[in-house]
């Protein structure tokens, strides 16, 4: 379409010049009618002549501007060739970023739907009376088992008056401490829900009756006097229920306490637990610690023994002592008189009558010297 442009408006022109042209003519054969017709065509070669000219300067303009069109379109097709390059290379970049973000978002999506499975799954287990039960009872044997020793503890242990707690922990020089992880949840549903004034009033009369009622089992069946603990626990598996509990019952926690049941949540529990173990741990020292005078005891009492015969030694190794000097003695005086042997001088008179001669030495061993 840019091609045909020069040559389009090429051929507007040459029918404008020869409109032109034969409009001259005409005009010229009408002024002059009695002029020679020499003239007349002259003035047509001339003007033959000028279209002409025109006409080659018009061709040349169209080759300029023909090749003026390319060069541009060139310069258009390379940027355009080059724009589309790129935007094909950043379509292709957003799309695999797309489709990472869209697997993210696959893979979120499953979660969610993973979860709202679980959720559904923890609200039927929290519907169900026993089911419920169940799951705070398994939330309590994870906590205590994590924390205390075998031995510590005892789920579903029997007391005297045939009753099984929940979970009884023993302590030292004392009963064991119960703790109870059934709660009334109902009541705490039913509250949530309501959507009328009336609706919210009885949900709170039964809260309160539920709950206070549970506090009065939990007293009567686990506090046994000179067996248990002065208290119990009630374990709340929920920190959303027991902070709802606190904030909007005050009276009935009160109560509970009064009662000597002390209602804990998951955190409180770990709290207990872990002063429940630094009391067995303080009692264990204690005990290692009579343990240990008992036998710093014995011990004194061999340093005593070992102090006694080591002073029997002694009074031995002095007598040794002493019978080692007095042989000391006596070796020197040998050596003195081996000397006195080896200092002998003997007369070399042959007059003298050996048995005459008895040398000085031996006259002063004879007397004892």
């Amino acid at each position: 379409m840019v091609d045909t442009f020069p040559a389009i408006m090429l051929a507007l022109l040459c029918v404008i010049l020869g409109a032109l042209v034969t409009y001259f003519v005409l005009r010229a054969r009408q002024g002059d009618g009695n002029s020679e017709g020499g003239l007349a065509e002259q003035r047509v070669a001339d003007l033959n002549a000028r279209i002409q000219a025109m006409g080659e300067l018009l061709a040349k303009a169209q080759s300029q501007l023909q090749q003026t069109v390319h060069e541009r379109l060139d310069a258009v097709t390379a940027r355009l060739g080059e724009s589309m390059q790129n935007s094909t290379k950043n379509t292709t970049d957003h799309l695999q970023q797309l489709h990472a973000r869209l697997a993210v978002i696959d893979s979120a999506q499953k979660n969610i739907t993973d979860l709202a499975t679980q959720v559904s799954s923890l609200n039927s287990v929290l519907n169900n009376k026993q089911s419920r039960g169940a799951f705070g009872q398994a939330q309590l044997e994870a906590i205590i088992s994590d924390a205390l020793p075998k031995g510590a503890y005892e789920f579903q242990h029997t007391l005297s008056n045939k009753t099984r707690p929940d979970c009884a922990i023993f302590m030292p020089d004392s009963g064991p401490l119960i703790i109870d992880a059934k709660f009334p949840l109902e009541a705490m549903t039913a509250l949530r829900a309501a959507t009328t004034e009336e609706d919210r009033r009885q949900a709170v009369t039964r809260v309160k009756q539920d709950i206070l009622k549970h506090v009065a089992d939990i007293a009567q069946k686990y506090l046994i006097p000179g067996e248990t603990q002065d208290i119990a626990l009630m374990f709340i598996p929920s920190e959303s229920i027991y902070a709802e509990l606190y904030e909007r019952f005050d009276d009935v926690v009160q109560r509970a306490q009064r009662t000597r049941v002390m209602i804990v949540s998951p955190t409180l529990m770990v709290l207990a637990i872990q002063v429940i173990k630094q009391i067995r741990k303080d009692a264990q020292m204690r005990e290692a610690a009579d343990q240990i005078r008992d036998e710093v005891g014995h011990m004194m009492k061999d340093v005593r023994l070992l102090s006694e015969r080591v002073r029997k030694l002694q009074s031995h190794f002095g007598q040794t002592t002493e019978d080692i000097n007095q042989i000391l003695i006596s070796t020197g005086k040998i050596e003195k008189r081996a000397t006195r042997i080896e200092e002998l001088e003997f007369d070399n008179d042959a007059s003298a009558s050996p048995s005459n001669v008895i040398p000085a030495p031996l006259r002063k061993l004879e007397a004892g010297e």
